[in-house]
């Protein structure tokens, strides 16, 4: 492992503007840098860079990071590779931990390195295999492909993993899905013999797996078998094979969505290197949006037969309210005989790549749908094609989009708009900026949470904070605790390393609303963080010390305990800022 301590050196040593203007050439605009974002298509810049804070921003998509963060998103690197590119810019090398202290001084591996152990003995125990072996290559898969894509093995066996992990018991390796213990207490592998994919999240670390039979074995379960539910794994927020594509779906300006490991897989392996696959779960907005943040043409690609049909509605569905106007929402189904796999390896990419060209726009597949399950040539049926169009145009939050399916959908039930609008009891469509719809919408500030973005411009004010003294019933209380930490007992005090240290430990959300707004306030000149924490803090103080005293002065005088009493005196007289 990269010693921490050095990976904080490095942010210290590295200039982020020099780091992005190699890939991205940035223009100054007053303390900061912008550009025109290299994560989503726009043409007004949104893309900012603070030279102060070592940090970028994007205030229409929310990417955001650090260096370090930069080139994993931009170049698709992994951690460690990001980290050895930063280290040769700047001429240092990376030094690696030594392991070699006694067994119970080392501290317990984190869950994402479990999950790396398990890639790690999966990938070896396929190079051991010949009957996976054989059976990729009957795929048409090479052992580059499977290489890029970190393919593994789970062997016969019901506790293979033991070999990796000496304490296989440990509850550890079931929160991870890596085990399962059944009704006896067994504790026993959860996959077994299946070919293994490794998923991994925007920082290429592995979260989970997905695990596919191989035809003409004798495991009887489901042909792909995934991890469940985790700490570190969401299905409906993940896609496989994003991490790896990112570079090419910006080069192509496109996204294929489709419904296997094994469909990606065999795309790469023919040059359509822009495919990602749902994980046994249907498309969620989570996934729209994180794919537009991409690119602006997704196509969802689909077998042919019922099953892929019935997929296709469903992530037709969910994705209207992530929708905006300037996305190109489409669909392609292949003939009932194929799926991307087999049809890219019988047909080859040229012609898979026409068919794609002529998806079936969003628009004209919902039309279709409702016209197919709605006799359009009856009273009746008309009736039924308005009833079903109601709850699409109601979710459709794309203004432009919407008005002109409204106006079809009264041409092909033989009415006006108005009276579709007044029928349906509809409301105009409402104007949707870009930018809103890249970015979910961001809480509201509140005190704690202002608290939090002045921390991230100015670290080292949190070294005048006393934590039990704020509201502690919210995850913002958890941030401000884990940055009190980072200050107070490992030294950091650079905003980039305060971010990068909570990446993956803070919810992507939360920590895109607490990085955007200092950025902003780097450009007012006559913004005083410091006096503006004070403020805040005298009022979150206030506040709570108001809201404490309410419920002990409700009590009866009589019913208050002597320590009660004493906190009432002591909230009288305790000062606000506590000097550490």
């Amino acid at each position: 492992m990269i010693p921490e301590h050095f990976i904080q050196e490095l942010l210290n040593r590295v200039d982020i503007v020099d780091v992005i203007d190699a890939a991205v050439p940035l223009k100054k605009a007053g303390a900061n840098h912008v550009a025109c974002c290299p994560f989503h298509n726009e043409k007004s810049p949104s893309f900012t860079v603070s030279p102060s804070k070592q940090f970028y921003h994007c205030f229409g998509c929310g990417a955001h990071g650090t260096a370090i963060g930069f080139l994993m998103e931009y170049q698709g690197l992994t951690f460690v590779e990001a980290i050895e590119d930063l280290a040769k810019r700047v001429g240092v090398q990376v030094p690696k931990e030594e392991r070699n202290t006694p067994k119970a001084e080392r501290p317990a591996p984190s869950l994402y390195e479990l999950m790396q152990q398990a890639a790690t003995y999966y990938r070896a125990a396929l190079k051991k295999s010949q009957t996976a072996i054989t059976y990729l290559k009957g795929r048409g898969l090479s052992g580059e492909i499977a290489a890029r894509f970190q393919m593994g093995y789970a062997p016969e066996g019901l506790q293979n993993l033991r070999e990796v992990f000496p304490q296989y018991e440990q509850e550890a390796l079931s929160t991870l899905g890596l085990t399962i213990k059944n009704e006896e207490g067994r504790v026993y592998d959860r996959f077994r013999e299946r070919v293994m994919f490794p998923i991994h999240d925007q920082r290429g670390n592995v979260i989970g797996f997905g695990g596919r039979v191989m035809a003409g074995d004798k495991n009887d379960g489901p042909k792909y078998l995934n991890s469940p539910e985790t700490p570190l794994f969401q299905k409906g927020q993940e896609l496989y094979g994003l991490f790896l594509a990112r570079q090419a779906i910006r080069a192509a300006n496109k996204v294929v969505v489709v419904e296997g490991y094994m469909d990606v897989v065999a795309l790469a392996q023919h040059g359509v290197e822009y495919a990602v696959a749902t994980l046994g779960t249907a498309t969620t907005p989570q996934h729209i949006t994180k794919l537009m943040r991409q690119t602006d043409d997704i196509v969802f690609c689909f077998d042919g037969d019922a099953a892929g049909k019935k997929a296709a509605w469903r992530a037709a569905m969910n994705a209207l309210p992530a929708l905006n106007d300037s996305l190109k929402l489409s669909f392609l189904f292949l003939p009932s005989e194929h799926d991307p796999d087999s049809y890219v390896r019988e047909f080859g990419r040229e012609k898979f790549e026409l068919e794609l060209a002529g998806a079936m726009p969003l628009s004209a597949y919902i039309l279709q749908e409702l016209s197919v399950r709605n006799e359009l040539d009856s009273h009746e049926g008309r009736a039924r094609f308005l009833d079903d169009a109601k709850p699409i145009l109601q979710q459709l939050q794309a203004p432009k989009l919407n008005l002109m399916l409204r106006k079809r959908v009264a041409e092909l039930a033989g009415v006006t708009q108005a009276e579709v609008e007044s029928l349906l009891k509809l409301q105009a469509p409402t104007n949707q900026p870009k930018a809103q719809a890249k970015a979910p919408r961001r809480a509201p500030t509140t005190l704690m949470r202002k608290l939090l973005q002045l921390l991230f411009i100015q670290p080292p004010l949190a070294l005048q904070l006393d934590a039990a003294r704020l509201p502690n019933n919210n995850a913002e209380y958890e941030v401000l605790v884990k940055i009190m930490q980072l200050v107070t007992t490992d030294r950091l005090i650079r905003p980039a390393a305060i971010v990068e240290n909570l990446e993956g430990v803070v919810a992507q959300q939360l920590l895109e609303d607490l990085t955007s707004e200092w950025m902003r306030w780097e450009e007012d000149e006559e913004f005083d963080v410091t006096e503006e924490f004070a403020g805040v803090l005298s009022q979150l103080l206030a506040a709570e010390s108001k809201q404490s005293m309410s419920a002990l002065l409700a009590k009866p005088f009589a019913a208050l305990t002597a320590e009660e009493k004493e906190l009432l005196r002591s909230y009288r007289q305790k000062p606000v800022l506590e000097t550490k």
